[in-house]
């Protein structure tokens, strides 16, 4: 074997190592992680923030990022946590959600519109008023998964750092914003203890559950299911709980500490994100994030307009935020978690494929194209 050849090796055994990590790679990191993630949770708890342990987390491991903490987050024990708080989503259906699907066709018509607003606006907003490159600008403006949107935008030549910081802030901003509006909109919501509050586990509650949990993530992942990981157990969940089958959620205390997991996640995406190096990206990533949520709340009052469902439902589903978290954040609010659900992972789909073809078909010709004299 050549050096070249063993260098290579080493490469890639060290980004394998690296993608299953949020940040710093190694499990010390991620006790860090744990601890000031807690401690952001625990405070915003006691300030009964809705969402808190998740918000506290993101907020507290996102400051420490930035001044050069060392945490990180395991991304497998985060994908675990994912299913649970799925199979938390999926004991909130209810049969009364069945005779609302028929008008989320009209809302998700007025969703394939607003994405193409959203992304079309904050490209103008990059592109002409930042200076970014239009490969950047194209992919950091889609508001689709920060994962797809970052591998998507690495393939086809966009800075991957900015893209994936861009996003980032998007999550962050949708994901505290949103719920300090409605908490000063509406005063005190209910805590994680409340929303999973249910009857008692018995051994046969907790067979059913976790079956769901593991079943559902095995079918969505073999489909290659976007957030599968959280849609599919998701989905198993509401199934049993429709049957009557159980009555049970998983436990407050188990739900708080993967709230805290994946919040402390979304925090450790800054590491390495120097303040006064990357304040340009943070500043217009934050634009582009009031921007968007401005946008889905205009589009909200027409989808109420066209389907009579409620506006503040609608607005959580079309807000620019993560899949789970956006579903955790309508499960403290109390929204139809269906169809906050259904709409963003209906989302992510519309802008996975048909930005990923509008791209192809029409932005990269044009920027390949020989310049005219």
């Amino acid at each position: 074997m050549s050096i070249d050849d063993d260098k290579k090796r080493v490469a890639e055994e060290r980004a394998k190592r690296l993608k299953g990590f949020v940040g710093h790679t190694g499990w010390r990191y991620f006790a860090l992680a744990m601890v000031i993630g807690g401690i952001g949770g625990f405070l915003f708890h006691m300030l009964r923030m809705p969402l808190a342990w998740m918000m506290g987390a993101a907020v507290f491991c996102t400051i420490a990022a930035m001044a050069g903490a060392p945490v990180g987050v395991n991304n497998r024990l985060r994908q675990i946590m994912m299913v649970i708080l799925g199979v938390l989503l999926g004991s909130g259906f209810s049969p009364d959600m069945i005779e609302h699907v028929p008008k989320w066709l009209l809302t998700m018509v007025v969703l394939v519109a607003m994405s193409a607003a959203s992304a079309g606006s904050v490209w103008w907003l990059l592109r002409k008023r930042g200076g970014y490159d239009a490969r950047t600008s194209y992919f950091s403006a889609m508001p689709g998964g920060l994962n797809e949107m970052v591998m998507l935008g690495s393939v086809y030549g966009a800075n991957e750092r900015t893209v994936a910081l861009m996003h980032a802030v998007r999550i962050l901003t949708v994901v505290t914003v949103i719920p300090f509006f409605y908490r000063l909109m509406y005063g005190t919501v209910s805590s994680v203890f409340d929303a999973a509050a249910a009857p008692s586990l018995t051994p046969r509650d907790i067979a059913i559950l976790v079956a769901c949990g593991v079943v559902g993530a095995l079918i969505a992942t073999r489909i290659k299911m976007p957030a599968g990981m959280m849609f599919g157990p998701m989905l198993a969940s509401g199934v049993v709980h429709l049957l009557g089958w159980t009555a049970s959620k998983p436990p407050g205390e188990l739900v708080a500490l993967a709230q805290v997991i994946i919040g402390s996640a979304i925090g450790c995406r800054f590491v390495g994100a120097v303040f006064r190096e990357v304040a340009r990206d943070l500043l217009y990533g934050f634009l582009a994030a009031i921007m968007l949520i401005l946008i889905a709340v205009a589009f909200a009052q027409l989808g109420h307009y066209l389907s009579g469902l409620p506006t503040d439902d609608i607005a959580l589903s079309y807000a620019p935020g993560g899949f789970a978290e956006m579903s955790l954040v309508g499960l403290a609010l109390h929204a139809d978690i269906a169809m906050v659900a259904t709409h963003h992972l209906f989302r992510i789909f519309a802008i996975v494929f048909v930005g990923t073809w509008f791209y192809r078909r029409f932005v990269e010709p044009k920027l390949r194209a020989p310049p005219t004299p």
